[in-house]
């Protein structure tokens, strides 16, 4: 069925089994799997309404809107103004990004297809899959826009973000990815887990190298800790800290003003017999490729500091002061996103 559209020199077509169609509004009921073409897309639904003059659609029974862009929403019911390329979407809302190579998800959310932008809300996720394994990250709300000065893309999520990927976890109340400078920005509380470590502070900013983590910097204050067995970690603190990786994996961390360390390095037999307590200005510590050891630590101008056997050290001395373990908030999956312990709450 050949249709005039809304816009002048534009063929609708809509190709269908069954259709009612009012000649005098325009008005086309969808009964059964329909797809409608135009120059601005496609639409695909089986049960709705579209009129071919204002190229509005109501559209329920999971209809899906395929933009010029190359978008795909996808929605349980949606509205559609295609002459606005304005789309909503409810009841587990699926927009697709295929330039970015990003899938933004909600029971809630709206695109705007002129201004490149969108969000998500009501168990709102997004999945990024450009490279390798996919990141899948939650917040109350996701938003994803274009600045207007320089046409960079930024996604926002917020409050109560969570996020897990195979090489990475983490957890924020909110945060920002700048597509500019590849770079993630972590706010108020930030956590980040690494294999057997985690780092936190104040703030965190993530850089990534090809969908691959290869910096994270503290600027304000950075504790990192590892879990070496029983009750004992590995502690680095310090003003500010920055964290370097390499295939995913953390194997370079400089800290800088008020370093504290408690460190429990491991004897020759794989043992631990002693712990470390140092003080100075700062710190470079490299880290084996392989399993995750400690290489060398360098620490300057000034070092202070105690090696105490284990069988004479005291409970008092296995912690710095800003000690926190935080394995039961840390995602486990891509579906534990959603899963937001009380103790966040609390952070």
């Amino acid at each position: 069925m050949d249709l005039t559209g809304p816009q002048e020199n534009d063929t609708l077509k809509m190709y269908t089994d069954s259709l009612t169609y009012n000649t005098d509004t325009g008005m086309a009921q969808l009964m059964c799997k329909t797809l409608i073409v135009s120059k601005d897309g496609e639409i695909t639904s089986t049960s709705g309404f579209y009129d071919t003059r204002t190229g509005i659609a109501d559209l329920y029974e999971r209809s899906m809107v395929h933009t010029r862009r190359g978008n795909t929403l996808t929605g349980d019911t949606l509205f559609y103004d295609r002459d606005q390329g304005f789309g909503e979407a409810f009841g587990n809302m699926v927009l697709t990004d295929s330039v970015r190579q990003t899938m933004l998800e909600g029971n809630y959310g709206c695109y705007f297809e002129k201004q490149d932008s969108a969000f998500a809300t009501n168990r709102a996720r997004i999945l990024e899959y450009s490279k390798g394994d996919t990141l899948y990250m939650h917040g109350d709300t996701i938003r994803s826009y274009v600045l207007h000065d320089d046409s960079t893309h930024v996604m926002t999520a917020y409050p109560r973000v969570r996020f897990w990927r195979v090489d990475i976890q983490g957890l924020c109340d909110s945060l920002s990815f700048m597509e500019r400078d590849s770079t993630l920005y972590m706010h108020r509380h930030p956590i980040v887990w690494n294999e057997a470590r985690q780092i936190f502070g104040n703030v965190i900013y993530v850089h990534f190298n090809d969908s691959t983590v290869d910096w994270a910097k503290l600027p304000e204050f950075g504790f990192t800790a590892e879990h070496v067995g029983e009750e004992f970690y590995n502690q680095l603190s310090g003003k500010e800290m920055l964290a370097t990786f390499v295939d995913g994996n953390m194997r370079r961390l400089d800290v800088s003003g008020n370093v504290e360390v408690v460190l429990l390095p491991e004897e020759s037999d794989s043992t631990i017999n002693k712990i470390v307590n140092s003080e100075s200005s700062f710190l470079t510590a490299d880290f084996s490729a392989g399993p995750m050891q400690v290489e060398r630590i360098k620490m300057w101008p000034d070092v202070t500091g105690t090696a105490t056997p284990l069988y004479l050290a005291k409970k008092s001395i296995f912690y710095l002061s800003n000690f926190q373990w935080y394995e039961a908030l840390r995602p486990k999956d891509k579906d534990d996103i959603f899963n937001i312990p009380p103790e966040i709450e609390a952070l």
